[in-house]
């Protein structure tokens, strides 16, 4: 039998020890006791009035407690102390009023359903009070609020303060409704101010470097004080402000700066930035500009053409180093300066092509002895790097193939090594057709070696050959080398019956063939005996004819040594103002000057001297004249309009009837070199000319094949 006042009793002692823990008092009773008493209720089925009655007590302590922060001090810091202090207390009041309840937590409100755990009521009670009290709410949120836009001006703040109360609003369930949202709304408006004064008062770099630094200080506030939840908001709220906004800003004020100063730092701080807000498409659009706009320069200025092909190299690897180290090797990014290059190497059609091929002789010819063989080889791969660019490679090739023809004649080559290395990479690159006849002119040499040999040994060379003089013939296959024009000149008679003899025993061996002497390509080392010592000089063969006749002469007019040579007009002009006005003065010119004119003499120089004793005059054959690079250049063209003849005979044959705008598209796809629709239309017309095709009777758009 339970006493008869047993329940209130009992409640009596609880409620004395519930408000001792209220205000903070020690309570006379121990809690073994107390946690007896609450077990004794539960056991007799009184845990739901016990709980009710426990509720209603919190319940006047919480709302006092929270009344008596209103109207509290106008010091933010110190209020927030306050608040931070009353709900510490809550929490410590509800851990030990549950201590002494758990069995009513584990019984009653175990069984009964949407019955709250005492902790859980606890936080009901508080957040129901907070939010009856608008004005301790607002002034908290605006607290914490100015706290952190302090810290974001560099003061220091208590962020222990920060981190209880934030978590206070988590425990609460009113964080994201109460403190995130007007959190993000304050910080989009200061990084919006504090975006556009900033891209005023500094330039990119040290912006890029701020805002930096403002997103990982954001990212550190939320391992700090913030919920882990705001961290994506927040980060992203501070990007569109600081960086999205500012994309275009930011690229017109400072990438050109950025790429000019080769700043690779700088530049990888941009490229992981834009990533963040995904505006590499914008960077990529400013990286092609920027390569054109720079490389326009250098491509379009007609006085730096010498230099033109180093300054792409130079541009093309510093733009490599910024996208290995800037641009983490994007693949998009290499697109990008790959379609920029081409645009702008193709900009001036045919010249680059042409100035490549040079570049590619002047490496390969003798006289780079400073270079190693690894240096060359890394030369000749990063110009192969510009010639995949070039879309007229037939240019390329009719140079390439002239200047090895004279590296190769004039034993002029730096490496044989490195000039078959260079073709086979053409030939990888272009495959075996275009390779081809390069390859040929190697054998012709490679057999010239072996046909020498065997003139030598030959009985005609024994028995007839002129004394003291030697002699070497490079015989080239006509289709493999470049056409020379024949340039006719009387010979000394000695190398007259060398000829003789040599064609003999030639086409003895091989009946049928036809020689034909190439005088231009010729070149002689002659021996020279001046009064100050004797000197071999190496010259070209149009260079020893007219030295030859100074063996019977001390002095002869321009027009003797013209009758006397039968060399022609411009051809003998530079020959002798390579002997008389360049560093080798062999002969001198009456009168001084640097053009050789009608009524011009010319004198052996008795006062020569050299500090060598086989002295260079040759180099006149090394230098390519304008006929010659007209003469390619035509033959070049010449060649294309044969390549578009046959490929629209193709097409035609193929399909027989075709319009007109299908057969230009064809023609696109098949030729190797740009061409204008114009020009295209040309040699149709040709053609229709010729009868290889007709316009179809019912539509001249249609076009019919003529078999």
């Amino acid at each position: 039998m339970l006493p008869p006042n047993f329940e209130e009793d009992t409640w009596a002692t609880l409620k004395k020890a519930i408000t001792a823990i209220f205000l903070k008092q020690p309570d006379p009773c121990d809690s073994e006791k107390l946690y007896q008493a609450v077990s004794d209720l539960c056991l007799h089925k009184m845990g739901g009035n016990l709980y009710q009655r426990i509720e209603k007590e919190c319940e006047a302590h919480i709302a006092m407690a929270l009344q008596s922060l209103v109207g509290q001090s106008p010091d933010l810091v110190v209020f927030l102390s306050l608040v931070e202090k009353s709900w510490q207390d809550l929490c410590d009041q509800m851990l030990m009023i549950r201590g002494i309840a758990l069995y009513l937590d584990r019984t009653y409100v175990k069984q009964t359903p949407n019955v709250q755990s005492l902790w859980d009521m606890g936080l009901h009670l508080f957040r129901k009070h907070l939010s009856l009290s608008p004005e301790v709410e607002h002034k908290t949120v605006t607290g914490l609020l100015r706290m952190i836009e302090r810290e974001r001006l560099g003061e220091a703040v208590d962020r222990t303060l920060l981190n209880h109360l934030l978590k206070m609003f988590t425990a609460l369930s009113i964080y994201s409704e109460s403190f995130e949202k007007p959190f993000l709304e304050c910080t989009s408006e200061f990084y919006a101010a504090e975006g556009v004064k900033y891209m005023q008062q500094s330039d990119v770099p040290d912006y890029l470097k701020h805002v930096e630094i403002r997103l990982h200080e954001e990212h550190e506030r939320c391992l700090l004080y913030l919920d882990a939840s705001t961290r994506k908001p927040l980060v992203a709220t501070a990007e569109r402000q600081l960086l999205e906004r500012h994309i275009s800003a930011i690229l017109d004020k400072g990438f050109m700066m950025l790429m000019d100063g080769h700043r690779i730092k700088d530049l990888q701080r941009m490229y992981n930035l834009f990533q963040r807000v995904n505006a590499l498409g914008s960077l990529r659009q400013a990286l092609s500009s920027y390569i054109r706009r720079t490389g326009q320069s250098i491509v379009m200025d007609e006085e730096k053409d010498k230099d033109m092909v180093s300054c792409l190299l130079e541009f093309k690897a510093s733009l490599d180093t910024i996208w290995e180290d800037s641009f983490s090797k994007s693949e998009t990014f290499c697109n990008t300066i790959k379609d920029a290059f081409e645009h702008l190497i193709n900009l001036r059609q045919n010249r680059p092509a042409e100035l490549i091929a040079k570049f590619l002789d002047e490496k390969l010819r003798a006289g780079n002895k400073g270079t190693s063989e690894e240096e060359l080889e890394g030369t000749l791969d990063k110009v192969l790097v510009l010639f995949r660019f070039i879309q007229g490679k037939d240019v390329f090739e009719a140079f390439y193939k002239k200047d090895l023809a004279k590296r190769l004649l004039l034993g002029k080559s730096a490496s044989i090594d490195a000039e078959k290395s260079m073709i086979s990479k053409l030939k990888t690159e272009c495959g075996s057709q275009f390779t081809n006849k390069l390859e040929g002119m190697f054998k012709d040499i490679e057999l010239s070696k072996e046909i020498n040999e065997s003139f030598k040994q030959s009985s005609q060379a024994r028995t007839k050959l002129p004394s003291g003089i030697e002699m070497s013939v490079h015989v080239l296959t006509t289709g493999y080398w470049p056409t020379y024009p024949p340039m006719d000149v009387r010979l000394p008679h000695e190398l007259n019956v060398y000829q003789d003899i040599f064609k003999e025993f030639y086409l003895s061996k091989h009946s049928g063939r036809r020689l034909m002497w190439q005088n231009s390509l010729g070149h002689c080392v002659l021996k020279a005996e001046f009064p100050k010592g004797k000197k071999e000089l190496a010259v070209s063969l149009f260079q020893t004819v007219v030295l030859m006749l100074f063996n019977d002469a001390q002095k002869l007019s321009f027009h003797d040594i013209k009758d006397s040579t039968g060399i022609e007009d411009k051809e003998l002009r530079r020959t002798l103002q390579s002997l008389a006005c360049g560093k080798v003065r062999v002969l001198q010119k009456l009168p001084k000057g640097r053009e050789v004119e009608d009524d011009d003499s010319f004198l052996f120089n008795d006062a020569f001297t050299a500090p060598l004793y086989r002295i260079k005059v040759n180099a006149i054959q090394m230098k390519e004249t304008v006929e010659e690079n007209t003469s390619t250049t035509e033959r070049v063209f010449q060649d294309r309009q044969y390549q578009v003849d046959a490929a629209i005979v193709r097409i035609m044959k193929t399909r027989k009837v075709l319009s007109h705008t299908l057969l230009i598209t064809e023609l696109f796809q098949q030729l190797k070199f740009p061409i204008k629709p114009a020009d295209l239309k040309k040699r149709i017309e040709s053609l229709i000319d010729r009868e290889y095709l007709e316009r179809d009777k019912n539509n001249p758009q249609i076009y019919n094949y003529l078999a």
